[in-house]
């Protein structure tokens, strides 16, 4: 059996009497696109610095691959980008790139110039005239090109607009193409949808589940509030819709799975006014796990 990408065993990290998480036991196989989800405060970040090294465990271990993840030699096996980064300011982005690519895993230079023109980043400029999402395309281009074993991603689009987004999906599959792991930690569940083969949910610190992307289909839905002149049509009984409230000129429901059904009797009533909203995942999450904590 091949050796995981990553592996931890009742991993606990207390700040003080902060309990940021409670027995991690998680477990990435080789290959794998897997994302990493749960609301803020869930212990995302807490477990991203004990893989890296930057904190160490009050209780348990981890592993990236066959060696513990606080010894430097794992440091070689990975590259990561931060939800913020940080460049040197008076290097260009080629020198950057330069740098990083002198001091990790090796560098596939061809496929590192091809990034920088998909990504459509100017190298020849110094770091401090670089906007946040230009800071994240050179992060995001170094690790992309490296040849480590692991990329370690933590919310990398954040300052990418929908066409660069478009370009990391396609360079996430092409690094699950080429045998690397990726470990990607998101708050947009499209985002993860397109590029996952599993995902784990966390929450307060502990793992709620694992499970393949088209399990996860199934935190989708739609909040929708219809609001009418006449008298609200009813809903109940189709496939797919919670009515969460109602009266004689408003319905507001929740809708998953096929949409067709709903409006059709929503076509049919006299409708005013009609707001569809996408929850957030913090929502979704507070929603489906919520429970399990009280």
């Amino acid at each position: 059996m091949a050796t995981p990408a990553v592996r931890t065993e009742h991993l606990i990290k207390r700040y003080g009497s902060l309990l940021a998480l409670d027995g991690l036991d998680l477990t990435v196989p080789a290959g794998e696109v897997f994302g990493f989800l749960g609301p803020n405060g869930a212990g995302k970040s807490t477990t991203i610095r004990l893989l890296l090294g930057l904190a160490r465990p009050t209780a348990g271990r981890a592993w990236i691959f066959d060696t513990d993840a606080g010894d430097v030699a794992a440091h070689r096996r990975l590259a990561y980008v931060p939800a913020d980064v940080a460049l040197w300011p008076q290097l260009t982005g080629a020198e950057t790139l330069q740098l990083l690519a002198a001091t990790g895993a090796g560098v596939d230079r061809a496929y590192r110039d091809e990034l920088v023109d998909r990504f459509a980043l100017d190298p020849s400029k110094p770091g401090r005239t670089y906007s946040t999402g230009n800071r994240q395309k050179v992060a995001l281009v170094a690790a992309f090109a490296t040849r480590a074993p692991l990329l370690v991603l933590d919310e990398p689009t954040s300052g990418l607009d929908p066409l660069m987004e478009r370009e990391f999906r396609r360079a996430v599959a092409h690094a699950r193409d080429r045998g690397q792991t990726v470990f990607l930690c998101s708050h947009q569940l499209a985002e993860v949808e397109a590029v996952c083969d599993r995902v784990a949910i966390l929450r307060a610190g502990r793992l709620v589940d694992v499970a393949g992307v088209p399990e996860l289909r199934r935190l989708h839905r739609t909040e929708v509030t219809a609001r009418f002149t006449g008298p609200a049509p009813d809903l109940r009984g189709l496939a797919g819709v919670d009515i969460l409230a109602e009266g004689p000129e408003l319905l507001r429901l929740t809708l998953t799975g096929p949409p067709a059904p709903a409006l059709r009797s929503l076509a049919a009533a006299e409708v005013t006014a009609l707001t569809v909203r996408e929850p957030s995942l913090e929502e979704i999450f507070l929603d489906y796990y919520g429970e399990a904590d009280r």
